[in-house]
């Protein structure tokens, strides 16, 4: 598996903040390994990570399995995010 590029987590960045209406920050706000979710670093929530979730199947045409036991680690952080879509688009 490739890393992602630079140029994916961007976009990626800029995803979350489109996608979840974050007006306040920019994507240099938001560190490769910055948590995103429950409490810590971003401090998102569930109902976010479902409209990420789609966000991101819809701009990539990936599927996710929000049932799969690492589908949670995939959402840790915009770098395992990335890796993730990296994985799923070489599929």
């Amino acid at each position: 598996m490739s890393d992602p590029t630079p140029a994916l987590l961007l976009e990626i960045k800029e995803l979350i903040i489109e996608a979840l209406g974050l007006e306040d920050i920019s994507a240099q706000d938001i560190g490769n390994e910055q948590t995103l979710f429950f409490g810590e670093g971003l401090g998102l929530d569930s109902v976010d990570a479902l409209e990420l979730g789609l966000a991101i199947q819809k701009r990539y045409g990936i599927k996710i399995d929000a049932d799969a036991k690492d589908t949670r680690d995939h959402f840790s952080n915009v770098a395992s995010l990335a890796a993730f879509v990296t994985a799923k688009q070489a599929e």
